[in-house]
């Protein structure tokens, strides 16, 4: 089971990376990609079962270079994401989290990609660098995430080997301006 866990924090060590820290305890391993190197990121991406976008939030908003990379990341990524599993991680200090939250989940939902959910919405509290360590209720919401996200690659697994993946139509673009 192989999970990519994008920091979009430009802390390098701050609340964002002790989101993701306690989802790696859970995992078996973890990898974190701090840089823009959507190549290389992009042979991992497609190796994985998995990926985590995590960022903090700036203006009910994923930082601007995270969302930068994940476009492009997206768009220059032709293999099939179907049944990958998707999970956003935000930490604020108080506001924006949930309008983070749908947008980083987006890039999942185009793609054919299963969301991972926990018992809250994925996000954890603080301002300073360290202060996430002091949000129980948020460490506990992202160990929970990382079982239901391991759950589920491991239950989509035994069924791509019981059934296959879902049978695709091939895709129909249509434009609204007739």
């Amino acid at each position: 089971m192989k999970v990519l866990m994008l920091n979009g924090s430009p802390h390098a060590k701050g609340n964002t990376y002790i989101a993701l820290h306690e989802m790696e305890k859970v995992f078996e391993k973890g990898k974190c990609v701090f840089d823009d190197l959507v190549n290389e990121t992009a042979a991992k991406f497609e190796a994985c079962d998995g990926l985590v976008a995590a960022s903090p939030v700036y203006y009910a908003s994923a930082n601007a270079t995270l969302i930068a990379f994940l476009d492009r990341l997206f768009y220059s990524t032709h293999f099939d994401k179907t049944m990958k599993v998707g999970a956003s991680v935000v930490a604020a200090r108080r506001g924006g989290l949930s309008a983070t939250f749908d947008e980083l989940n987006k890039y999942f939902t185009i793609c054919g990609m299963p969301v991972a959910s926990s018992q809250y919405w994925n996000s954890i509290h603080g301002r300073e660098p360290g202060e996430a360590q002091q949000d129980a209720e948020g460490l506990q919401t992202m160990r929970t995430l990382a079982r239901n996200m391991a759950f589920l690659m491991k239950s989509i697994a035994l069924g791509k080997e019981q059934y296959g993946l879902p049978e695709k139509e091939p895709a129909c673009f249509t434009n609204f301006v007739r």
